[in-house]
C-alpha cells in the first residue's frame, strides 16, 4: 500500500490504495510507520515528499474499518486511536523537511496527514480539504492538535465545526496550504531540492525548536532559545556557512 522512490538526497513516499482513495487503514498505517522508521535511520535522505496514487491524496479512515469501530470496546478503540496518534507524531517529528504533495482530496484523517507535514503543496484544480468528522457524529480529536498549531484556533474552528470542504485557494488563504501548483509532485521536488541547499543540521534543529517552543511559556522559550543560539554558533556548519557568506560579500 506504500510505494517508495529514493532519489539522491530526497525520497517520495506514495500512498498506493487508489481503489479506496488511499484511506488510512490499519495496514496502510503500519506500512507507513515501518517506512518512516527506515527513512529516519537513513542519513542519505535529506527530505521527504508524500503524495497519493490516483485522484485522491487521502480520504481519511477506511470506511469498512470505520464501520467496525462502533462495535469495539473502549479499550480497543483507545489502542486504535493511540496507533493513529503515534503515526502522526512520527511524521510530525521527522528530523528532515517533509512535504505533502496533495494531488486530490485530503479529507478528515487525510487532511490531518497533510497538516503534520512541514509544507503543503496543493493541486490548483483537483485538491480539496476538510474535516468532515462532525457530520457523522465523530470528533476530529487527534487531527485538531496539529491543525490548531498550523493555522490557529480561530481559523481551525472554521474547518472543524462546519465540516465544509474547501478548495486549494481557500486553503491557502487560511494559511493551511503553502503553495499552489499545476504539477504538485514537480513543485514538491523543486522545493525539496531548494531545501537541500540549506544546512541539514540547522533545519533539523530549527524543526525541533519550533516544535518545542510552541508549547512553552515565553520566558521558558527565550531561555531555551538563548542556549540553542549559543550552541549553534559553535557548529561546523555555521563556520563553513559564515565563511562562504563573508567571502561572497
Amino acid at each position: 500500500m506504500i510505494l517508495y522512490d529514493k532519489q539522491d538526497s530526497y525520497s517520495i513516499l506514495k500512498l498506493n490504495n487508489p481503489e479506496k482513495r488511499n484511506a488510512l487503514s490499519p495496514e496502510l498505517i503500519l506500512q507507513f510507520k515501518i517506512k518512516l522508521k527506515e527513512i529516519k535511520n537513513d542519513e542519505s535522505v535529506k527530505a521527504l515528499i508524500i503524495t497519493g496514487e490516483g485522484k485522491s491524496f487521502c480520504a481519511g479512515a477506511d470506511l469498512k474499518y470505520l464501520n467496525q469501530l462502533k462495535d469495539y470496546s473502549t479499550i480497543r478503540n483507545q489502542k486504535d486511536s493511540q496507533n493513529l496518534a503515534e503515526f502522526f507524531l512520527m511524521l510530525y517529528n521527522m528530523p528532515i523537511p517533509t512535504i505533502a504533495a496533495v494531488n486530490g482530496a485530503a479529507i478528515a484523517g487525510g487532511c490531518g496527514l497533510a497538516s503534520v507535514c512541514d509544507f503543503i503543496v496543493a493541486d490548483k484544480s483537483n485538491s480539496k480539504f476538510g474535516y468532515s468528522e462532525v457530520k457523522i457524529g465523530f470528533i476530529p480529536a487527534i487531527v485538531s492538535i496539529f491543525l490548531i498549531r498550523r493555522i490557529g484556533e480561530g481559523r481551525a474552528k472554521q474547518f472543524l465545526l462546519t465540516g465544509d470542504l474547501i478548495n486549494s485557494e481557500e486553503a491557502k488563504y487560511l494559511g493551511f496550504v503553502n503553495y499552489l501548483s499545476d504539477d504538485v509532485l514537480q513543485t514538491s521536488i523543486d522545493l525539496a531540492e531548494r531545501l537541500l541547499k540549506n544546512s541539514a543540521s540547522s533545519m533539523k534543529e530549527t524543526k525541533m525548536m519550533i516544535n518545542k517552543i510552541s508549547g512553552m511559556k515565553v520566558k521558558e522559550a527565550v531561555d531555551y532559545c538563548v542556549q540553542l543560539n549559543a550552541i549553534s554558533r559553535t557548529t561546523e556548519d555555521f563556520r563553513k556557512g559564515l565563511d562562504k557568506f563573508l567571502n561572497k560579500e
